[in-house]
């Protein structure tokens, strides 16, 4: 028995996140059917998080653990030939059969996408919000920095979740413009559930003129979800990389 991380790409539209559940086909579900095609066993397979229905990513880690002497490029370039298109394996490799896709992690980093010109652009309309108002993104990056640090975020958790400890540590937070794209940039050690889009919210709510730009200390402080802005649509967000120390 071996363990094996695969790391992949997605396009979250057509799915209900990354975990197997019973009202939806989610990204899980549909590697575990390559799996089982190409190895003719249905394995487990764990995931270093669990994205939120449309959500996409640009790099994610699973393990796998099979006895199939199939190994590296070989096993890659069959389980992409039975995967859909908005779903790739680009990397496998061995590790340690201790190592866990999410307890190994030592952070993420996160891209929220805003398509901000006046008019919807076609190619972007699955990955990024449109939003024809102009944003002040020096003003956004400034109010941005107040996440930086060790917080509790429990103003920035869905109301529902049954996560404890609610303190996480942002280790850098831009909003920056490329053309009429904006994009909002974070990294941190972890994240709650639809914590991201509940920060872009809130920043959209300063763009609104909603909330001060120096109100986000303060919505920290409350630890009360109804203090902060809304959460952002699900298409904008992307998860772009894992962090681990061994690998």
């Amino acid at each position: 028995m071996a363990r094996l991380l695969l790391t992949l790409r997605y396009d979250g539209t057509a799915y209900h996140g990354w975990q197997v559940q019973p009202n939806g086909v989610t990204v899980q579900q549909a590697l575990q059917d390559a799996v089982q095609a190409v190895t003719g066993v249905r394995s487990g397979i764990t995931g270093c998080s669990r994205t939120d229905a449309g959500v996409h990513a640009d790099m994610f880690c699973c393990t796998l653990d099979t006895e199939s002497s199939l190994r590296g490029n070989k096993l890659l370039s069959a389980l992409n030939f039975h995967l859909p298109a908005d779903i790739a394996v680009y990397r496998v490799q061995e590790v340690a059969d201790t190592f866990h896709p999410r307890y190994a992690a030592k952070g993420k980093r996160y891209i929220y996408r805003i398509w901000n010109g006046a008019q919807r652009h076609p190619v972007y309309s699955r990955y990024a919000v449109h939003r024809n108002r102009p944003l002040d993104v020096q003003q956004l990056n400034e109010a941005a920095q107040a996440y930086v640090g060790t917080h509790d975020f429990a103003a920035f958790c869905a109301a529902g979740s049954d996560v404890v400890d609610t303190v996480r540590t942002v280790h850098r937070c831009t909003v920056e413009r490329q053309g009429d794209l904006v994009l909002f940039t974070v990294e941190g050690d972890g994240f709650l559930y639809n914590m991201v889009r509940i920060m872009v919210g809130t920043l959209l709510e300063i763009a609104d003129g909603r909330l001060s730009a120096d109100g986000i200390p303060a919505v920290l402080d409350s630890r009360d979800r109804n203090h902060a802005g809304p959460t952002a649509p699900a298409k904008g967000l992307c998860l772009q990389q894992v962090f681990y120390d061994t690998l």
